[in-house]
């Protein structure tokens, strides 16, 4: 169901027309925009990333290990979901990914910046694309999986963004999310990041609990890179002194992004083989919205 952003009726139907008050969101180059004061520039994020996000995602062994991770999570805890609803999409790269993998499920896709959604509409023709404020998210009991992956991190009000997914969620249905983890990894990278916190997994557990879903499976990741992590991020705090391009953050070597992705992958295989890292660059969790009974 759709739901108005003015008067809360939920609604069916092909148009956003609210049939109750009459309000419709407004549209940009073909995509609805809920919260239009947001759509250009804010606090969570600097729309200019998107471009240089865009060159180097694809190869890059983070941002490979991370798609190829989320893929298996889908395809074992929620197998063809017939709709699947990324908050946060960004540019696109992880839609793009799932979708070349999951051809009979419907997607969809929203960003706060209408500037990342300009690359996600290119890399993802098919998906339906919006822009919106996770804070209110236009969907009740829609989806049958929704991901956020390094999102709520960037909001201060999360716990709000998880209740609006929970109702956003069909009832059995879940979702991934993957946050940044341990707040003494925090370095000037976080700070440009925007980012307002890194999880604790007690931290992000209670509150997706406390949103009402049902945990399912919960590990860190970059658990193997973690003293690696641990090193470089000492080093960038250290170079505050003398000036940090955030460009550098994702500059590597060929030979070096290729030893970190093998990392990687035998990290992802242990995943998969049932072990549960405690601690990581990053907190992946699946959770499930229970099935309501009378």
């Amino acid at each position: 169901m759709k739901r108005c952003l003015q008067c809360d009726t939920e609604f069916d139907g092909a148009c956003w027309r609210c049939p109750a008050c009459g309000y419709e969101p407004e549209t940009v180059s073909g995509m609805s925009v809920f919260a239009p004061e947001l759509a250009y520039q804010n606090d969570t994020y600097d729309a200019r990333s998107f471009a240089r996000l865009a060159e180097i995602e694809s190869g890059h062994f983070w941002f490979e290990a991370r798609n190829r991770l989320l893929l298996w999570l889908v395809q074992k805890y929620f197998p063809n979901p017939e709709t699947l609803f990324e908050v946060g999409c960004g540019t696109g790269f992880v839609l793009q990914h799932l979708s070349e993998h999951l051809p009979h499920t419907m997607f969809y896709g929203s960003d706060l910046l209408l500037e990342g959604l300009r690359f996600a509409a290119y890399r993802v023709p098919d998906a339906t694309l919006f822009q919106m404020d996770a804070r209110q998210i236009p969907y009740r009991n829609a989806f049958d999986m929704l991901g956020a992956f390094d999102v709520i991190e960037h909001i201060d009000e999360d716990e709000a963004v998880l209740d609006q997914m929970f109702q956003a969620i069909k009832p059995g249905g879940g979702i991934i999310i993957s946050v940044p983890q341990h707040q003494f990894l925090w370095s000037i990278v976080d700070d440009m990041s925007y980012h307002k916190r890194r999880y604790s997994k007690d931290e992000l557990t209670g509150k997706i609990e406390r949103a009402g879903f049902q945990v399912l499976m919960t590990t860190s990741f970059v658990s193997l890179l973690l003293p690696f992590m641990v090193l470089s991020r000492r080093r960038k705090t250290a170079s505050v002194k003398t000036g940090f391009d955030r460009r550098m953050e994702f500059k590597l070597g060929p030979l070096l992004n290729t030893s970190l992705s093998r990392v990687m992958d035998f990290e992802r295989l242990l995943i998969r083989s049932g072990v549960s890292f405690r601690a990581g660059g990053s907190r992946l969790i699946v959770a499930r919205r229970p099935v309501q009974t009378s």
